[in-house]
């Protein structure tokens, strides 16, 4: 009797490992790889046949998303590449990364980066970054910095544009689609083989034949160039996928739209220059991706680092995630589209409900610490089903000014603020 109990112990203790074992594999079988193409607009990219792209969207799907933050308020960011860049990295607008240029003079590495968030969550895990332009290692990850504690990417394939030597600089740009087309090799090679967990792909050429040749038929190849690339990236994750069961998302976006009619420029806040888009494979989008969320609006650049977190099974932080712009595209919401509203000594709140469960907390400060490396005191004022879908909080006895409301729902947080 004892030896048969002593053999149906050891059953479920074997069961049990391969059942952790499992699970443990199958977290770690999770990758990433999130790809700009600088400066395609979504109207532009309609123009061109792009059968790499479609093949990646019929896995997952495409949307048309937009850059800038919200016009004429507190989060208004320039639609400039670099400061487009740094919002996917961080989440955030402009007001909280503080990249507002392309000379990226005092980016606020408080607000992290999906880079940082994930070495600090899994260190032992592997990154690359392969690029045709270094500052968005050196400056906007900002590796080996000690405002990012040191931050390293693992493998990095970047700097090309200084070696004149091997890519001589001509006036119509065609160094940067060799160093593109090298990039792109290195990234689908090294996939291939040693598949990090998170990698992110930076390509050039297409912003460069926008500002020399506005919408035109050269910009035109410039993008058909573009959606060859993304197919051998595919064929990489593809690969992975089916010989070592790996389970890949890839996020493709570009930083900025255009202004018209010529397609030259950027930089403004017309529909056009705010206009942009996101293929992705992911699977289990959610309706605020398709659209289909009650609202006629559209995601942001800002909402693919959340999306990559949730993927990668990335822990934020309660603070942090408060001061996070974006959501998930990806898996269930409660809050989306928060609005408020400062009047008679009252903030009036609205929302939209995705997922009908659950309540919303209501969380308010009136100081922002958080930017400095500090931390804010939230006063919790309220909570409400998340159906109801609006709220009345009192503000009348506290600090006049400013104002960080957050909404935190049962899947997700939203975050606004009053500035006077």
């Amino acid at each position: 009797m004892k030896l048969k109990m002593i053999t149906q112990l050891l059953t479920v203790t074997c069961v049990l490992v391969v059942t952790a074992s499992s699970y443990a594999q199958q977290k770690d079988n999770k990758k990433a790889l999130f790809v700009i193409v600088d400066g395609i607009s979504a109207e532009q990219l309609k123009k061109v046949a792009t059968p790499h792209l479609d093949a990646i969207v019929k896995v997952g799907g495409y949307t048309q998303a937009y850059v800038g933050g919200e016009k004429s308020t507190y989060s208004q960011t320039p639609t400039i590449s670099a400061v487009g860049y740094n919002s996917l990295l961080t989440g955030t607008w402009v007001n909280k990364h503080n990249v507002w240029d392309n000379n990226i003079q005092a980016p606020n590495y408080h607000y992290w980066t999906i880079f940082r968030y994930f070495q600090e969550a899994y260190p032992a895990k592997k990154t690359a970054i392969f690029s045709t332009w270094l500052d968005n290692r050196t400056k906007l990850i900002g590796t080996g910095l000690p405002q990012t504690n040191h931050l390293r990417v693992h493998y990095s394939f970047d700097g090309l544009e200084l070696d004149t030597l091997n890519f001589p600089h001509d006036k119509d740009a065609g160094h940067i689609l060799k160093i593109d087309e090298k990039v792109v090799d290195e990234a689908a090679s090294y996939i291939s083989e040693q598949a990090p967990d998170l990698s992110w792909v930076y390509l050039e050429y297409t912003d460069d034949m926008g500002h020399k040749f506005g919408n035109s038929e050269r910009f035109n190849k410039a993008i058909g160039y573009m959606d060859n690339q993304m197919g051998r990236l595919w064929k990489a994750i593809q690969y992975r996928e089916k010989n070592f069961g790996e389970d890949w998302q890839i996020y493709i976006t570009t930083d900025h739209g255009r202004s018209e009619p010529t397609g030259q420029n950027h930089g403004g806040q017309s529909d056009a220059e705010r206009s942009t888009w996101i293929v992705t494979n992911a699977k289990g989008l959610n309706g605020y991706f398709k659209g289909n969320a009650g609202i006629a609006k559209v995601p942001g650049i800002v909402d693919i680092m959340p999306s990559l977190a949730r993927h990668l099974d990335i822990p934020i932080k309660h603070e942090q995630a408060m001061e996070v712009d974006g959501v998930p595209l990806t898996g269930k919401l409660s809050v989306l589209w928060p609005n408020v509203v400062k009047e008679n000594g009252k903030i009036k709140i609205t929302w939209k409900s995705s997922e009908k469960e659950g309540n919303v907390k209501i969380w308010i400060s009136t100081t922002n610490k958080f930017e400095e490396g500090g931390s804010d005191r939230y006063l919790l004022m309220g909570e409400v089903a998340v159906i109801a879908e609006r709220a009345s909080i009192d503000i009348s006895k506290l600090p006049k000014g400013f104002y960080k409301i957050v909404l935190e729902g049962k899947y997700n947080m939203v975050n606004k603020w009053i500035v006077e």
